[in-house]
């Protein structure tokens, strides 16, 4: 009895310990992340901290950049296989001069999760009273923020001297020492600030009409990565699992809050006041031609990519299993 007891014993555990070792090893894939502690580029994060890509066979090793130009130079150069959040401007000026890159997804339809605000005793109301001697903040070239800055200054008559400042907080930093007149942030950075009666938000970036319906930015992967269309199809799977995990579970804000130090209650309501998650739709790209007409005119483009060019670039795979 104790001898069949024990075999019984024997081959559960056995199957237990079978049961936990994986079929293979799991593919792991550098991402990189502009604006990493922002609540639109989350689902990397969250999805890789909750164990969501791990069921599908993937760990995230999660970096920040300072903006989206530094992270498509991380996948163009392979530090990176994926990227989150980058320009789609300056994905197609990369794509056009041979980078070997793939968008997978819309990172972000619209621009009204940026916006753009000043210190509390700054003369600045609005964008229209800063001069040519003022500045005004964006985060690296070929970004949706530059974008942004160069589309005020055309549709708006923006007089400000456009000036690079990287980050988030290292812009909030320059802001509130005097180096520059007009910061940038996205949600929920800087409004906890703004609550407090430190800075003043004055422009937001839907002030623009014709940028309201563009996907701004964009995920993407280096070609190598697309090419193995098995871990492909997995990684999206994942990917879309984590964005409507973020925006269905509570539990997501809680675990943002304590990693960021934002009030939750913070969060909750940038996800609502900025209509983020009708803007986090992966499947659909749009506005090219108008994002193309714009590279033309900033000099960004030598020429609009052809359709081939384009089918070629973006490649968003279908949802399901």
């Amino acid at each position: 009895m104790v001898v069949a007891t024990f075999a019984r014993t024997t081959l559960v555990l056995a199957a237990v310990l079978l049961s936990a070792v994986p079929a293979g090893a799991d593919d792991v894939l550098k991402v990189a992340i502009g604006q990493m502690d922002t609540w639109v580029n989350q689902a990397a994060v969250l999805g890789q901290r909750t164990g969501i890509f791990k069921t599908h066979g993937i760990v995230l090793e999660n970096f920040a950049t300072q903006g989206s130009g530094e992270t498509l130079q991380a996948v163009i150069s392979n530090a990176a296989q994926v990227g989150i959040g980058v320009g789609t401007l300056g994905v197609l000026r990369a794509y056009s001069k041979g980078a070997p890159l793939r968008i997978v997804g819309a990172s972000f339809t619209g621009v009204g999760d940026l916006y753009w605000y000043v210190r509390a005793d700054s003369p600045i109301a609005r964008l229209a009273d800063a001069t040519a001697g003022n500045t005004i903040a964006f985060s690296s070239n070929g970004s949706s923020v530059h974008n942004v800055v160069l589309a005020f200054a055309q549709n708006l008559g923006l007089k400000a001297k456009p000036t690079q400042t990287g980050g988030l907080a290292t812009t909030l930093t320059q802001v509130m020492s005097g180096q520059i007149d007009i910061g940038w942030a996205t949600p929920p950075f800087a409004l906890k600030e703004a609550a407090d009666g430190k800075i003043r938000i004055i422009a937001n970036g839907n002030d623009v009409a014709s940028l309201r319906d563009q996907t701004v930015r964009v995920e993407i992967v280096s070609e190598a990565t697309w090419k193995n269309q098995d871990l492909m199809k997995r990684l999206m799977r994942a990917y879309r699992e984590s964005l409507a995990w973020m925006f269905a579970d509570p539990l997501a804000i809680k675990l943002y809050s304590e990693a960021t130090g934002v009030a939750d209650n913070l969060v909750r309501t940038s996800i609502d006041t900025f209509a983020l998650k009708p803007a986090k739709q992966l499947d659909h790209i749009s506005g090219v031609d108008a994002i193309m007409a714009e590279g033309l005119n900033f000099k960004f483009l030598d020429k609009p990519l052809s359709k081939e060019q384009l089918s070629d670039l973006i490649q968003i795979l279908p949802g399901g299993p």
